[in-house]
């Protein structure tokens, strides 16, 4: 790829990570990196990426404390966060099936490997967010924001993305996309990896490239 290769070759040349406008290039430059089995490059943009994000938690004011989610879960109370900002919390391997995370900011929150069965996050803020090993079976994610989150091997049975933003997102090893909802969701500039094309029905993908086991979706003005 022209656009990103010429960042490598300065790469080669110099050792420096290039700066680019926008975060969401780094995502794009990582999968050419990966793909050339680039380690070094590979290992510098990883190690950017999480400084920043570890930068961006330390701005974030979260209303509550994973320890207060847990008390939560433990006390039995229903949980509702509903509009709540849990920016920057780690989530990862809770029991927090059915509750509403609607119209609420999850910046950066880490949700490996916990199970979010029958959960909402209908027009959530999920940026960043991190969503590998989960189960995400009859998930709602309508008209949500998961601009450059990394989905990993999450069971997506019967999980519904329609009108969903996935700009820059990471898709990898998804399960049951068979059954999943995509209409109108929106993947371009996102990378997607061992997941079938013909599940993606209805998604904005913009023009498909192949790269590796999977694939990138580009923007048409992209394309050299």
């Amino acid at each position: 790829d022209g656009t990103h290769f010429r960042h490598i070759f300065n790469w080669l040349r110099d050792a420096t990570v290039p700066l680019l406008e926008e975060r969401c290039k780094y995502s794009e430059l990582l999968r050419e990196a990966e793909y050339f089995q680039l380690v070094g490059l590979t290992e510098e943009i990883h190690a950017f990426l999480n400084k920043e994000e570890d930068d961006q938690i330390a701005k974030l004011d979260a209303d509550f404390t994973r320890r207060d989610i847990i008390n939560f879960i433990l006390s039995n109370a229903t949980m509702k966060f509903r509009g709540f900002n849990l920016s920057g919390l780690d989530l990862s391997k809770l029991d927090l099936t059915k509750i509403d995370f609607s119209y609420a900011c999850l910046r950066n929150v880490c949700f490996s490997g916990a199970n979010l069965r029958d959960a909402s996050f209908v027009d959530a803020k999920l940026r960043f967010t991190k969503i590998k090993s989960a189960c995400l079976v009859n998930c709602s994610f309508l008209r949500a924001i998961l601009y450059n989150a990394h989905l990993y091997d999450a069971d997506l049975t019967n999980a519904n993305f329609e009108a969903a933003s996935l700009e820059c997102a990471a898709l990898k090893n998804l399960k049951a996309t068979n059954t999943a909802n995509f209409t109108d969701a929106y993947l371009i500039s996102s990378g997607v990896q061992d997941v079938n094309l013909q599940h993606l029905v209805g998604a904005k993908l913009g023009v498909v490239t192949a790269c590796g086991n999977g694939f990138i979706c580009k923007k048409p003005d992209e394309i050299r």
